[in-house]
């Protein structure tokens, strides 16, 4: 399993130093995502202070930016890194799209379908010169002059990733890209009832099996020094299972447990601005259900048993300011890197 760390984004200064410092604690790759900051941004810092580690968005928000400029924001930090990037884009919800990013929200699956092969299509231009066409039902391309073509590359084009919640993401991840980003959100009985089917599904499409795809994981991670910590791990937990399960679009998560009502209320809450009375809908069992809990010396297995049938790569993180934290640290993410997909 590739163990990946995450960089700062309240600060694009600090980001040269966690980077270095990622690098040389034995981690995989970075993940930084899009949330009040430029993950593309980042990364090209990230790829300048590194030269082994992967870097990938988790994920870029796409759907308010054309696919040209996307693709030209990954070729150009593909060549950079000398081939180290992936591209990890999700749609977000309606509402950020429409309200916060002013764009119009149409279709999302079939929108994302359209965004990932005209990606492929503007890449093939670049790369080998060729005229440009591209004729999808959300997205058409079909200029692409000598002058604007950045030109080959001696790399592999991206890989693409696309985060997933309901059935049609999952199918297209496995018909169309080379990684799947299932939501932080999810439940071992979401995932083997309703993610990696039509994960398969897609996969069959193409030819393909699980075997072929990279499926990353993590989710809520629970973890303490001793029953104390865990106790307070567990408490932030349940305030984050809250925000999510407020969230509409992932209401078929709540559905498949008998939570669907819970979602709604919350949701009803966060309408309201009563943000601190919604962790009180979340249950000890909903934690437990959502989150992966134990200490630090118990986690790798945790997330062996719950995860290694199927992930190849994880987000981890624990403090490190504590005498021999790097150190234990450095043997957790050793541990994980020996978890082996079944």
């Amino acid at each position: 399993m590739k163990v990946f760390a995450s960089i700062p984004r309240d600060d694009i200064g600090k980001v040269p130093d966690r980077a270095q410092w990622v690098e040389d604690m034995g981690y995989d790759g970075i993940n930084t995502n899009e949330d009040f900051s430029s993950p593309f941004m980042a990364l090209t810092l990230a790829a300048e202070h590194t030269e082994r580690v992967l870097l990938g968005t988790s994920i870029a928000v796409v759907f308010p930016v054309s696919p040209m400029t996307t693709a030209y924001m990954a070729w150009e930090l593909q060549k950079y890194s000398q081939g180290r990037f992936r591209l990890g884009m999700g749609s977000q919800v309606k509402g950020h799209i429409e309200r916060r990013f002013s764009t119009p929200w149409n279709a999302p699956g079939p929108r994302m379908r359209d965004y990932v092969l005209s990606l492929k299509a503007i890449w093939d231009s670049f790369q080998n010169g060729g005229p440009l066409r591209f004729d999808g039902e959300h997205y058409k391309f079909s200029l692409i002059t000598p002058h604007f073509n950045p030109g080959p590359i001696e790399y592999p084009p991206p890989k693409i990733f696309i985060a997933a919640v309901g059935p049609y993401m999952f199918r297209l991840a496995g018909e169309h890209c080379d990684g799947v980003l299932p939501h932080g959100f999810m439940t071992p009985k979401y995932m083997d009832e309703v993610a990696l089917p039509n994960l398969e599904k897609g996969l069959k499409r193409s030819g393909r099996t699980l075997k072929d795809i990279e499926i990353s994981t993590g989710g809520f991670l629970v973890m303490g020094e001793d029953e104390d910590e865990l106790g307070e791990a567990f408490n932030a937990a349940r305030r984050r299972i809250a925000f999510y399960a407020s969230t509409r679009t992932y209401k078929g998560v709540m559905d498949i447990h008998g939570w669907g009502d819970v979602c709604l209320e919350l949701n009803r809450l966060a309408s309201s601005g009563t943000w601190d009375e919604m962790p009180k809908l979340i249950t000890d069992e909903m934690v437990e259900t959502f989150a992966t809990i134990g200490t630090y010396d118990q986690i790798v297995d945790k997330v062996s048993g719950r995860y290694g049938r199927y992930a190849t790569q994880m987000g981890f993180s624990m403090p490190t300011d504590a005498p021999g934290g790097e150190s234990r640290l450095k043997e957790k993410i050793r541990e994980l890197q020996q978890i082996d997909r079944l």
